[in-house]
C-alpha cells in the first residue's frame, strides 16, 4: 500500500506536469560548460554587510547577467556565528506571508528567537518573477547550472565579507534545490565552517533522469543521460573534500531525491534521516530547525575546545 509520503510526492509530480506543459527541463539545449567553469565566469560585489535589509545584486555569467540577491534577516553582529541559507525550488525567501511558499520562513523567522546567531537568506537567479518565467528559464541546461553556480559563488562572497572582520563560525545550509548548492559550494570552495544540506545529495543527474521527478524532464535530457550526468553530478568533486564538516538530512520516503542513490553522496558522513518524503519533508519545519540548532551547538563546543 502506497503510503501519504510516497502519494504526495507523485502527485506533486503529476501537477507539475500539468503546469508545465511543454516547459520542460532542458526542453530547448542540454549543452552547457561545467559547474567549475561556470563559477569560474561569475562577476559578483557586494557591500558591506552590518545591517539588516534586502540587497539585491548582479552577476555577470557566461549564460548572461542574473538577479541574485540576499536578505539579512537577523544581525547580532560580528562576534556572533551566521548561517547562510538557501530556499527550494521555486520559492520566494522574500515572502513572509502565510500563503508563501519559503521554507526560510518556517524554519527560520517563526522561531526568531531561538537563533542566538546571524541569520542571511540567498534568492537564487529566477526566483524573482512568476513560475513561467522561472520555467522558460530552466529549459536551457546552462540556465540551470548558472543558477546554482551563481548561488554558491554569492554564498562565498558573503562569507568573505563576514570573514574581513569575524573568526565566528559560518553554516551553510540549504533544502531542496538550496541543498545541492549547499554541497556545491562545498565541493568548490569548502570554506564555510559546516554544511547543513537538507534533502539533497550530489547525484543531481539522478534527481532528472531515475526519480520520480523525471517527468518533468525533457525527452531531449532523457535521450542523452550520460551527457546530463556528465554534467550534473559533482560527486566526484564532493569526494575531494575529506573535512568532517557536512551535517546531512535524507528523507526516507522521498520520490524526487531518493534515498537509496543519494546517500551514496555521504559516504564517509554520518546521515540523518526522516520519515518523510519530498513535501511531507519540507513542511517538517520544526525537524529541521532542531537539527540546525543541534548542529550549530556542536560546532560552537567544538570552535570552544579549540580554544581551550
Amino acid at each position: 500500500m502506497m503510503n501519504k509520503h510516497v502519494f504526495l510526492d507523485n502527485l506533486t509530480a503529476t501537477i507539475g506536469i500539468m503546469i508545465s506543459g511543454k516547459l520542460k527541463f532542458f526542453s530547448e539545449s542540454i549543452e552547457s560548460i561545467s559547474f567549475k567553469d561556470h563559477m569560474k565566469s561569475v562577476e559578483i560585489s557586494i557591500p558591506k554587510i552590518n545591517v539588516e535589509g534586502t540587497y539585491e545584486t548582479a552577476a555577470r555569467t557566461s549564460a548572461g547577467k542574473l538577479d541574485p540577491a540576499f536578505r539579512v534577516e537577523k544581525w547580532l553582529g560580528y562576534d556572533y556565528p551566521t548561517i547562510i541559507y538557501h530556499h527550494g525550488n521555486n520559492e520566494r525567501p522574500f515572502d513572509y506571508r502565510k500563503s508563501a511558499k519559503n521554507t526560510f520562513l518556517n524554519i527560520f523567522i517563526k522561531a526568531h528567537d531561538k537563533f542566538r546567531c546571524n541569520l542571511i537568506v540567498v534568492r537564487s537567479p529566477f526566483h524573482n518573477g512568476s513560475l513561467k518565467a522561472y520555467q522558460m528559464k530552466v529549459a536551457r541546461l546552462d540556465n540551470f547550472m548558472a543558477m546554482l553556480s551563481v548561488s554558491a559563488v554569492l554564498n562565498e562572497c558573503i562569507i568573505k565579507e563576514i570573514r574581513k572582520k569575524s573568526p565566528a563560525p559560518v553554516l551553510t545550509c540549504g533544502i531542496s534545490l538550496g541543498g545541492w548548492i549547499t554541497n556545491l559550494h562545498r565541493s568548490i570552495y569548502n570554506s564555510s565552517t559546516a554544511y547543513i544540506p537538507l534533502m539533497a545529495g550530489t547525484f543531481l543527474g539522478e534527481l532528472f533522469l531515475e526519480s520520480k521527478y523525471r517527468r518533468l524532464t525533457s525527452d531531449l535530457a532523457l535521450l542523452n543521460p550520460e551527457k546530463v550526468r556528465q554534467l550534473l553530478n559533482f560527486n566526484t568533486l564532493f569526494d575531494k573534500v575529506t573535512e568532517k564538516n557536512i551535517y546531512p538530512v535524507l528523507a526516507l520516503y522521498d520520490q524526487f531525491i531518493v534515498f537509496k542513490t543519494q546517500n551514496n553522496s555521504y559516504r564517509e558522513h554520518p546521515v540523518k534521516s526522516i520519515e518523510a518524503g519530498h513535501v511531507t519533508g519540507a513542511l517538517s519545519a520544526g525537524y529541521f530547525r532542531k537539527h540546525i540548532l543541534r548542529t550549530l551547538r556542536i560546532i560552537q563546543e567544538q570552535e570552544e575546545s579549540v580554544e581551550l
